[in-house]
């Protein structure tokens, strides 16, 4: 799948039959966007209200030239993305076990556009159920860098 394709439609994963699908390639998601009023909510929420991310006169006197979206609010975008590319079906219950490993190479310019592409790498059986890590890439619309690479793991239980 290209750099400009989209996850294909109606993609569902059966529980029983994850492991058939490491090292598949689940697409893209849409592109969205984040504007200063959002980053800005989320800064109340976290507290964090450093310059670069809620200030843009401060923004442009730096090297990103405008404000830019919190690490951890891109972080927070994946739980929609992945939901979006990477339904599992037949669990009784599915939980966001943590990420093996986190990396921001690049910044989200707020109101650019951004989407997620995500692989399966490995998928491991566990008491009642199985992990699954899904390495997730965030992109900027004509960025050379991703914004962000995680490595997620999720259990399903049955």
């Amino acid at each position: 799948m290209s750099a400009t394709e989209s996850a294909p439609a109606g993609l569902t994963l059966d529980l029983e039959g994850l492991a058939a699908h490491v090292g598949e390639h689940f697409g893209y998601t849409q592109w969205r966007t984040l504007t200063q009023e959002q980053v800005g909510q989320f800064a109340d929420l976290t507290e964090d209200h450093n310059p670069i991310h809620v200030d843009p006169d401060h923004a442009r006197t730096t090297p990103f030239g405008t404000t830019i979206v919190h690490g951890y609010f891109t972080v927070a975008m994946l739980a929609p993305f992945l939901q979006e590319l990477v339904p599992v079906r037949g669990a009784a219950l599915s939980v966001n076990y943590g990420i093996d490993k986190l990396r921001f190479p690049a910044p989200v310019p707020v109101g650019a556009r951004f989407r997620c592409g995500a692989e399966l790498a490995e998928v491991t059986e566990v008491k009642g159920g199985v992990q699954m890590k899904v390495v997730a890439t965030v992109e900027v619309e004509n960025a050379p860098k991703p914004a962000l690479v995680a490595e997620c793991l999720f259990r399903h239980y049955s």
